[in-house]
């Protein structure tokens, strides 16, 4: 029972991985219909700029001889890279999407992918191909409940993942904008008509979602501390499976199906040699798909905003 209990509890820690980063893929769907092939990298930038902004602040606190409590320095971090990881999205809006928003879906497509790939060897570019740790922000600390191991870190990934999507419910149902972004999911054309903006609910969208990534990356570097120019290809991959698992521009069903996923992925390792592990878990997928294949909360021809 204990190991049974333990592999909840990393299914959990892995699920808030994905289900962070496919917030971001259904909410763009939601608004543009269009899939954001770029935030997958979008959230090893935001690792990135997590790592940077953490190591200035240790830095900073070390020259100033201040001894910063390690969740202040975690906070601080979270609120830092979430904001200046929003203005990339905003910037992938502007120069990426908008000029191809008339354009075949195709083209946004390959732009997206074309700009991923900019990330990745740009940051090659300017860091090189050294590999860099994540600064241990907070110290392990490690309980033993009734034979289950939980770490404070393992608590905290998956607290503030939580708290988080809490916090993207309450931005829209219950903020002027959010209600503007819900009413945009139902009809990006008709809507505009009334004095909502596209130019204004687009990129605050993006914003978001790369926000949301950034968090999802702050919290991976903690978990698994070494950084690589590469590392969004995969886990962007996999949570944009959990965005299509949950129903397209699905809220709800992206974290959802992210901690699903989570939860498929560490069972079938528990279970099967862990080179069986994402054959297995995503022919468990694929069967899904082909008896719902809008996902749990997706409907034909519809991306709107299910909370």
């Amino acid at each position: 029972m204990a190991f049974f209990l333990q592999n909840v509890i990393n299914a959990l820690q892995w699920g808030s991985f994905y289900a962070l980063i496919a917030l971001g893929y259904s909410m763009v769907y939601s608004i543009l219909m269009l899939f954001n092939f770029t935030h997958g990298d979008i959230f090893m930038t935001g690792t990135y700029i997590g790592f940077g902004v953490a190591t200035a602040l240790v830095a900073l606190a070390t020259a100033l001889s201040w001894s910063m409590p390690g969740w202040l320095l975690l906070v601080l971090t979270i609120i830092i890279a979430m904001f200046l990881t929003s203005i990339l999205g905003v910037v992938v809006e502007r120069v990426g999407y908008r000029p191809l928003r008339e354009a075949p879906r195709a083209s946004a497509a390959i732009t997206g992918l074309m700009i991923g790939i900019m990330l990745e060897y740009g940051n090659l570019a300017i860091l090189g191909t050294q590999r860099y740790n994540f600064p241990s922000i907070i110290e392990t600390a490690t309980y033993d409940v009734g034979g289950v191991f939980l770490t404070n870190k393992k608590i905290l990934i998956v607290g503030v993942a939580l708290l988080l999507m809490i916090a993207l419910h309450q931005f829209i149902h219950k903020t002027r904008w959010g209600m503007a972004m819900r009413a945009m999911s139902y009809d990006f054309q008709v809507v505009p008509l009334m004095g909502v903006s596209l130019n204004v609910i687009a990129p605050m969208t993006f914003a978001i979602g790369s926000a949301l990534a950034a968090a999802g990356g702050i919290l991976y570097g903690m978990a698994y501390p070494v950084l690589d120019p590469f590392m969004g290809i995969l886990l962007g991959w996999k949570s944009f499976v959990a965005a299509i698992l949950g129903g397209r521009g699905s809220i709800l069903g992206a974290a959802l199906a992210g901690f699903l996923l989570g939860f498929i992925e560490i069972f079938t390792a528990m279970v099967f040699p862990s080179t069986f592990r994402d054959l297995i878990a995503y022919s468990i997928i694929l069967l899904i798909l082909t008896f719902r294949p809008y996902g749990f909360f997706g409907q034909a021809h519809s991306a709107q905003l299910r909370l």
